[in-house]
C-alpha cells in the first residue's frame, strides 16, 4: 500500500511537471541532478525544504516571463519614446485562478503606466466594463485606445478625483458609456473615508515615525469625510488640530466640531505635522514648505501624490536623505530638515494597513454596481454619471451587520404606511445627508 502511495505521488508530481512552463521544467530537473542521495534524503525528511526550492524557481520563472512581456512592451513607441522600465517585474504574479496581477510596492511612473496597459491588452481578452479608483485606467483607455472605450457598458469609479475626471467627460459628450459614482455612496464615504481614516492616519504615523500626538500643532488640510476623520483621531489622543477649507459648510462643521478654521499660511511656521486631505493637487506648494519649521512632518492623505508639490523639492539646492522606508528628510541650505511621508503618496495604503472588514464594505459596493450597469436593460441609463442606488447602499450595510451580531427593527405596516415607505427599504430618500 505505502508503494501505491509513492506511485500516485510521483504520478500527481509529474503531471505538475508536465504543466510548468519550459524554464521552469529546465531549472527544476538541473536543481534534481545537482541532489546525491544524501541531499535526497534530507529533502524527503523536510518537506519545508523543497518547497522552498520550487518557490524560489516559481518567482525565477515568473521574473524571466515577465520581463520579456516588458520588453516586447518596450518596443511599442509612445509619445515620449520607448518606456524603460527601472526594475525587473519580480512582483507581478498570476493567482489561484489564474488572474494576472500587475502591481507591486515601490513601481515607478513608467511601470504604473505599463501595468495598467498590460491589464488593457491581455491576450485574447478586452474589458467591456472599467473598475476605476482614481481614473487613470479610465483616462488611459480613452486616449490610447478610443474604439475599446467606445465599446465600453458601464464604469464605476471610487474616488474623487476619478468622479470628478467622469463629470467633466460627461459634460464634453466624451462619455461613452454610464458611469456609476461609488465614491459618494454612503457606505464608501463613512466607511472607507471616514472610520478607515480615522484609524490608519494614526497607524501610518506611528510605523513611519513613532511620533507622540499629545501637544502636538496639527495642520488638516480639508474636512471632507477623510479630514473629519483624521481630525477626531488626533483630537483623541492630544493634539491640537487647525482646519484648513475652501468649502463655508465644512468649515463651519469644523468650527462646531471644535476646530479653529485657518489658511496654511498663517500657521504653517508653528505646526509639527501637516496632513492633506483635499483630492486637489499643490494643495502644500514649496512657499509652504520654505517657511516650516525644522522637523515638521508632511503627508498626504487626499489623491495620489498631488497634494504636495514634490516638483519643487527635486532641485539641486535641496538634499534627499532616506532615512528609513517610506521616509525621506528633505534638507535644506541651512540643515533645516523637513519630513516627507511616503513620497507624497497615500500615507494609509503605502504605510499602514486597511482593515479587511472596509475592504469587504468597499469591494461588494463596487461588484453591486458593476452588476447593475452590466444587467440594466437598454435605457435605464444613458451615457451620464450616476449615484449608486439607495436600495443597494443600505443590501451593501445590512450584508455586514453580522459581524457585529446586530439586530435591525422592523416597521410596521402602520408604520411604513406613516413614513410613506415600503417597511424593506429603501429607508431614507436620495437627498438625505447621513
Amino acid at each position: 500500500m505505502e508503494n501505491e502511495g509513492q506511485l500516485n505521488e510521483d504520478t500527481e508530481g509529474e503531471k505538475d511537471l508536465a504543466s510548468c512552463s519550459p524554464n521552469l521544467l529546465q531549472m527544476l530537473k538541473a536543481a534534481e541532478t545537482r541532489w546525491t542521495p544524501q541531499s535526497r534524503d534530507k529533502a524527503e525528511a523536510s518537506e519545508a525544504g523543497a518547497g522552498k526550492l520550487v518557490t524560489e524557481a516559481l518567482k525565477t520563472d515568473m521574473q524571466i516571463r515577465l520581463t520579456e512581456e516588458k520588453q516586447e512592451f518596450n518596443k511599442r513607441p509612445t509619445k515620449t519614446g520607448r518606456r524603460s522600465l527601472s526594475r525587473s517585474i519580480s512582483q507581478s504574479s498570476t493567482d489561484s485562478s489564474g488572474i494576472s496581477i500587475y502591481a507591486w510596492r515601490g513601481e515607478s511612473e513608467d511601470d504604473f503606466w505599463w501595468c495598467i496597459d498590460k491589464c488593457v491588452c491581455a491576450d485574447a481578452w478586452q474589458p467591456n466594463m472599467i473598475l476605476d479608483d482614481g481614473g487613470d485606467l479610465t483616462h488611459w483607455i480613452y486616449k490610447k485606445y478610443p474604439s475599446l472605450f467606445k465599446r465600453i457598458k458601464g464604469i464605476v469609479e471610487e474616488s474623487v478625483t476619478g468622479v470628478y475626471r467622469l463629470y467633466q467627460l460627461s459634460k464634453a459628450g466624451r462619455l461613452c458609456g454610464p458611469a456609476m459614482n461609488v465614491n459618494d455612496s454612503v457606505t464608501k464615504q463613512k466607511f472607507d473615508n471616514l472610520y478607515c481614516c480615522k484609524e490608519s492616519i494614526l497607524d501610518g504615523l506611528k510605523r513611519t515615525t513613532d511620533v507622540m500626538f499629545g501637544g502636538k500643532q496639527v495642520v488638516v488640510c480639508g474636512y471632507g469625510e477623510v479630514g473629519k476623520g483624521c481630525c477626531a483621531a488626533l483630537k483623541a489622543l492630544g493634539a491640537i488640530v487647525y482646519v484648513t477649507e475652501v468649502d463655508p459648510i465644512c468649515a463651519l462643521q469644523a468650527c462646531m466640531d471644535g476646530f479653529r478654521v485657518v489658511k496654511l499660511s498663517e500657521m504653517v511656521q508653528q505646526v509639527d505635522m501637516v496632513i492633506t486631505c483635499t483630492g486637489n493637487k499643490n494643495v502644500v506648494g514649496r512657499e509652504h514648505l520654505n517657511r516650516m519649521k525644522n522637523g515638521c512632518i508632511v503627508c498626504n492623505m487626499g489623491h495620489s501624490n498631488t497634494e504636495i508639490d514634490l516638483t519643487s523639492l527635486r532641485t539641486a539646492e535641496l538634499r534627499w536623505e532616506r532615512v528609513r522606508p517610506q521616509v525621506d528628510h528633505v534638507i535644506w541650505p541651512d540643515g533645516k530638515r523637513v519630513i516627507l511621508l511616503a513620497e507624497g503618496r497615500l500615507l494609509n495604503l503605502s504605510c499602514s494597513t486597511v482593515p479587511s472588514f472596509v475592504l469587504s464594505i468597499t469591494a461588494t459596493t463596487q461588484a453591486l454596481a458593476l452588476i447593475e450597469l452590466y444587467n440594466a436593460p437598454d435605457g435605464r441609463y444613458k451615457q451620464d454619471v450616476y449615484l449608486l442606488p439607495k436600495k443597494m447602499d443600505e443590501y451593501v450595510a445590512s450584508l455586514h451587520l453580522p459581524a457585529f451580531d446586530a439586530h435591525l427593527t422592523e416597521l410596521t405596516d402602520d408604520q411604513a404606511k406613516y413614513l410613506g415607505i415600503s417597511k424593506h427599504g429603501p429607508f431614507k430618500p436620495n437627498y438625505y445627508r447621513y
